[in-house]
């Protein structure tokens, strides 16, 4: 098979992987946004559709860090391997956009090409140095600090905005409820614009590493600018097209989120992904987010996280390697045996994608019924205007009641008198 056409096919499976990713990891910007009604649901994947692409564009030292540290230089792999790797990661992650679980897409990824490297070319294939620094580590530690952040923001912003009890039961005036909205729409923009600049650039590191393994870009880190347009817009896509079934899990099945804890969600998974971006770190973003969210449900006097679910999104998160790896490993065996291995993994990709999309017409989530289970999910932040109306309307109903108390009751004489 002519090298182009098969570069060509490995860049376009790349599209498509990028394209999972962004309606896979929707549900990390947008999910708790929506759960506490500070965004309407089509209004917050528009906003996380725009900020990735955004994103995208700021850095690229994940994308290098992929592209030089993943797969030991010298070694005589081509993009058919890549080939393999990304046929692991794109139907892991469909399998578990299909089960509603929040696993991890870059693990994904790591794992079909670790496994078809292993397929190829063995152990020496793999740096393993750099993939325990910069994937790893960063796997283990991150979800854990953004979990503690959230934890401790959470406790903080319910000790300055406590009220009584009454008072947060009525219509959320002067109790902070809405400004921690109004937070929530720059926080979850955060998170979007961070993830864009984490994953989408995965996406550009593997497109960067076929191109030089194909010999069809001099052996270094440098992205061009074309990898860099057509990955954003593959994640910004595929994030508009809304990962309904785990911003589900992630918004109602983790914990009961309120404004001040998905504020607090946010900026903890916004700053652990922006620092671990700056660094090069290839972590898992949707990790990172569903830390913080067990974290913010902890944080909050009453609340609790939903272990039963926590423990399956953990089990997924420890399968997520091995599957893809497993995978990848098959499909570059496959691979090997010439051009109609390639063909037949091609097919084979496509007919199990379109096999799961069908499945999951069975059991349609949209945004229509994303969170029916939510109490009060449907109460979608009020303008600042009807928040002053509905300040007025309640102190005008105060002051008739307490007028109303002043005002001296007529006697039993009086009213005989009158009756007469």
């Amino acid at each position: 098979m002519d090298p182009i056409l098969i570069v060509a096919l490995v860049v376009g499976l790349a599209l498509f992987f990028d394209f999972t990713n962004g309606f896979h990891d929707t549900a990390n910007s947008s999910a708790t946004a929506i759960a506490t009604g500070a965004l309407k649901p089509k209004t917050a994947v528009l906003i996380a559709a725009i900020m990735n692409f955004v994103g995208a564009f700021l850095s690229t030292a994940v994308a290098k860090a992929i592209s030089v540290s993943l797969i030991n230089e010298g070694i005589d792999i081509g993009p058919e391997l890549v080939f393999a790797g990304l046929t692991g990661a794109i139907l892991w992650n469909l399998t578990t956009w299909l089960l509603g679980l929040p696993s991890s897409s870059s693990h994904a990824l790591f794992g079909g090409l670790v496994g078809a490297a292993l397929a190829f070319a063995g152990v020496a294939a793999i740096n393993f140095p750099a993939v325990l620094e910069k994937v790893v580590f960063p796997a283990l530690f991150a979800p854990v600090i953004a979990g503690l952040a959230a934890f401790l923001a959470t406790r903080i912003a319910y000790l300055m905005t406590a009220r009584s009890q009454s008072s947060r039961k009525a219509t959320g005036i002067g109790t902070g409820r809405s400004n921690f909205k109004v937070g929530q729409v720059f926080t979850s923009s955060l998170v979007a614009l961070s993830h864009g600049t984490n994953d989408a650039q995965k996406t550009m590191g593997v497109i960067t590493l076929v191109l030089v393994a194909a010999g069809l870009q001099p052996t270094g880190d440098h992205v061009e600018w074309w990898v860099i347009i057509s990955a954003a817009t593959a994640i910004a896509v595929g994030t508009y097209m809304g990962g309904w079934r785990i911003i589900k899990t992630m918004g109602s099945g983790l914990a009961e989120i309120k404004p001040a804890q998905g504020l607090a969600a946010e900026v903890a998974t916004a700053s652990t992904i922006l620092a671990s971006s700056n660094l090069g770190f290839a972590l898992s973003t949707t990790q990172v987010a569903s830390g913080g969210v067990m974290g913010a449900g902890l944080g909050r006097k009453g609340g609790a996280v939903r272990w039963n679910k926590a423990g399956q999104v953990v089990t997924g998160w420890l399968f997520t390697l091995p599957a893809a790896g497993a995978v990848g490993a098959l499909s570059a065996f496959l691979v090997m045996s010439g051009p109609f291995g390639i063909i037949a993994d091609l097919i084979l990709v496509v007919s199990v994608s379109i096999a799961i999309f069908q499945i999951s017409r069975r059991n349609r989530i949209n945004h229509s019924n994303v969170l029916s289970e939510v109490e009060g999910a449907s109460e979608v932040i009020a303008s600042p205007r009807q928040v002053r109306k509905a300040a007025a309307e309640a102190k005008k109903k105060a002051s008739k009641k307490v007028t109303a108390k002043k005002a001296p009751k007529k006697s039993a004489a009086t009213k005989s008198k009158g009756g007469k």
